[in-house]
Formats: C-alpha cells, structure tokens, sequence
C-alpha cells in the first residue's frame, strides 16, 4: 500500500511539474525514472481474478484461449496494437452509436486476447457509468467501484483485479446517476494519469457509454489516445454512425469501426 500511494504520489508531482514547464510538451512519459521493479511489485500486489472459460463462453468472452472463434478478435487486437504503436498511443476507447452494439463484448475479449501476449500489460477500464455491465461479463462483484477510486474513495489496488500477470481490470459496482461530473472531471484525468504512470500499462482500454444517448463519453474522449467504435449490421443506421463517428473524431481519433452482427448469405456466394 505505502509503495502504491508512493509511485501515485510521485506521478501526480510529475504530471504537475510537466504541466507547468513549457519544455516539458515534448517529454515521453517513459523518460520518468522509477525503480525497474516497482511496476511489477504493483501487479503482483492487485486482487486475482479467477474466470470460468464456460461461463466466459456463454457472455461471448471467447478470447482467454487461442481458438478459431476468437480469431476475429485476435485480429483487430494485432491491427489495433499495430496502428497503436506506430502513433505512440497507449488509449483506446471502445464506443457505439448506440446501445446494444457488442462495445462491452468487443472491451472484455479485447483484453483477454491482449492477456494472451505475455509481454504486454493491459487495463481494462468500466466506464459505461449508467449501464455498467463488465461485472456482469466476469460474473464478478468488486468490493469497491470504479467511481469511489475515480473519486479518490479508494485507491487502485483496492479496488481493481489482476487476471492472470498481465491484464488488470477495474469494474464498476452499481450504475451511477450522473456519470459525466466524474468522467469530465479534472480528477479522474489525474488518476488515470497517475494509473499509468505508476503500473506502466502498454495498453489501456476504456470501455464507454454509446456516443448518441447522452454527454457521457463526449465528456471522457478527451482522456482517450483513440477510439474503435462498434456497429451492429442490423440495428445502426448510416446516418448514426456518422453522426457518431463525427463526434469522436472532435475529440480523439478514430482507430477504426467494428462491423458488428454480420450475417452473409451463403447462397449468394455460392453462386457468385
């Protein structure tokens, strides 16, 4: 706990400090020095996270293995990874027109096929504040949510789960009525800044609220790196994706759009 509250501290300082110096806008966040072991004595210190495959299987989490249905996923994991690195970027928000898309499936099997690159650090972030759902996908009850350690209630590593080595995730633990004063919050950017800073994540992922129901994710996008918005093929109109993707582009950039729910027909391509 005194390292954890220690190496937060220390990125709080530094984030000031980096704030107020002009000649600081160029520095990467990795020329920050830290004891090579810190990082790795915070994740060894996070909650397990033990996960039933067949129970995965059943809310479509299908990625905690390497198998041909997790392909799809295994796929935008290598392009979004790729696209990622070559741009610096470390967050990536994963939103939709609208509700009902597969976002919260796309987040949970993204993390767990990044969990499957042992070399990789990943963190997976419930901000779907109204409609939290990440829980119910890990079938897991956290003894604090996301919102009190947003709000400084709760520190990360009380509140957050380390699956496996190398995937954290931090879930909500009942919706909360008006999300966008914590997620507009000058204080939640803070600690996610500190958050990285201290537990050294290649990635983030920050699982969001659908773009055209409320002001909820305009009000965190400006946190994100970038962002992959997921459509459903037989519920999202045109029009709606545009007017979403418009929206995230005013914030951060667009990674790519997920093309949920696809159905071919067979019989057109046999005969094609």
């Amino acid at each position: 706990m005194e390292k954890l509250q220690a190496a937060l501290a220390k990125a709080r300082q530094s984030r000031s400090e980096h704030n107020s110096s002009p000649k600081a806008e160029g520095t990467s966040r990795k020329s920050k020095s830290r004891a090579p072991s810190s990082a790795s004595d915070l994740w060894d210190a996070l909650r397990p996270l033990e996960l039933q495959d067949k129970r995965l299987i059943e809310h479509r989490v299908v990625t905690r293995l390497a198998r041909k249905a997790a392909t799809p996923f295994d796929i935008l994991r290598t392009k979004a990874l790729l696209q990622m690195r070559q741009h610096g970027w470390k967050r990536v928000a994963i939103t939709s027109p609208m509700p009902s898309s597969g976002k919260t499936t796309l987040s949970c099997n993204l993390a767990l096929g990044l969990g499957r690159q042992s070399d990789l650090r990943s963190i997976l972030f419930d901000l779907d504040l109204r409609d939290p759902s990440v829980q119910d996908f890990f079938e897991t009850d956290p003894p604090y949510g996301i919102s009190e350690m947003l709000t400084g209630g709760v520190s990360f590593d009380k509140q957050a789960f380390r699956y496996g080595e190398n995937v954290a995730v931090s879930m909500a633990q009942r919706a909360e009525p008006d999300p966008t004063r914590i997620l507009l919050a000058e204080e939640t950017a803070e600690e996610l800044s500190a958050i990285q800073a201290a537990y050294e994540p290649d990635v983030m992922i920050f699982d969001l609220p659908s773009v055209l129901v409320n002001d909820d994710s305009r009000a965190f996008l400006k946190n994100a790196d970038c962002a992959i918005i997921v459509v459903r093929a037989d519920t999202t109109h045109y029009g709606q994706l545009e007017a979403c993707r418009r929206e995230v582009a005013e914030h951060t950039n667009v990674l790519g759009v997920v093309l949920n729910a696809y159905r071919h027909d067979k019989r057109a391509l046999d005969t094609a």
